[in-house]
């Protein structure tokens, strides 16, 4: 691309109705604290609790911070173009923004795929779990899923940056994602298109049918299982997941694996802000709910904080 360094996008957001920009900013303004809040409290739960420092709360922990890190790469941008009249970003800030947002978004597809499969191996093979599941195999996946992502994402920002964009400079979105950008290309980005839909085909494929597999067994295991006590335990344990996962991969599968004549910057806005800001606030409510080891922590921690204060 020509001249890249002089380059100038403008974000043109959610809306340009004044009323509807100071609406977006206090739901934005909740959404984004209270993404923050649980997901850091769930990690220092996790952290501070000696009874969670197992698998299935590693892998928690490791997607908090994702969500985290995902949520922070957006909202603050969008928050600050609801406010100023100057809504552009540079090439380097726009460049930067679609690797972490392409880079978070495989790695928690990911983490969601793994932790599935740690579910299954605490549940279909309870005796063999803690081999299975040992420290260092935990932390390869988690480095795996990260490698990926910012692998995949390396090659689609510079196969996206060899573009050259001609017709407008102004992104009919709230943020750096793809699909808008390619929509401002000279040429036609067939390749960048078939690129993105078959690393989303084997990354998306290949989380959902691990996810899938996985929840066969387990839901194959839990039939077997002579108690309806036993079996309640076992199922409660994957309905958080089954739900986070349904959000997630619903709305990254929509962004990326729907054929571009039937992409519109309407509705890709509205099915980003579910896997970017909608997803990563509801996590740590739908786990904590869900669990009562978390509650129990969240309850030690919030009835000690006053003793820390006297």
């Amino acid at each position: 691309m020509e001249n890249s360094t002089q380059y100038k996008f403008f974000l043109l957001g959610l809306t340009n109705i004044p009323y509807l920009q100071a609406i977006c900013l206090l739901i934005f303004s909740i959404m984004y604290l209270t993404t923050l809040l649980g997901n850091s409290l769930l990690v220092l739960v996790v952290r501070m609790n000696p009874r969670l420092q197992i698998p299935m709360y590693f892998f928690l922990s490791n997607l908090s911070i994702v969500d985290i890190l995902f949520s922070s790469t957006i909202v603050p941008k969008l928050l600050v173009n609801t406010i100023v009249q100057d809504k552009s970003i540079s090439l380097p800030e726009c460049a930067f923004q679609m690797f972490c947002t392409l880079t978070l978004g495989a790695a928690e597809c990911l983490i969601l795929a793994v932790m599935a499969y740690d579910r299954y191996a605490a549940i279909c093979k309870p005796l063999h779990y803690n081999t299975i599941m040992s420290r260092g195999f935990r932390v390869c996946l988690v480095a795996g899923c990260w490698a990926v992502g910012i692998i995949n994402s390396i090659f689609h920002v510079v196969l996206t940056f060899q573009l050259t964009f001609c017709r407008s400079h102004q992104i009919n979105h709230f943020s750096c994602e793809v699909h808008p950008f390619h929509r401002l290309s000279c040429q036609d980005p067939w390749f960048n298109e078939l690129a993105m839909y078959i690393s989303a085909s084997i990354i998306g494929g290949c989380a959902f049918c691990l996810t899938l597999i996985s929840y066969v067994y387990i839901i194959s295991t839990i039939f077997k299982i002579r108690s309806s006590q036993g079996r309640r335990k076992a199922f409660s344990t994957c309905v958080s997941h089954i739900t986070v996962v349904s959000l997630f991969y619903g709305a990254t599968f929509m962004i990326y694996l729907r054929p571009r004549s039937t992409y519109s910057p309407e509705s890709g806005g509205t099915t980003s802000i579910i896997y970017t800001s909608v997803t990563p606030m509801l996590n740590p409510i739908i786990y904590s709910m869900r669990n009562k080891d978390i509650k129990e922590s969240i309850r030690q921690i919030c009835t000690s904080l006053p003793s820390i204060f006297h």
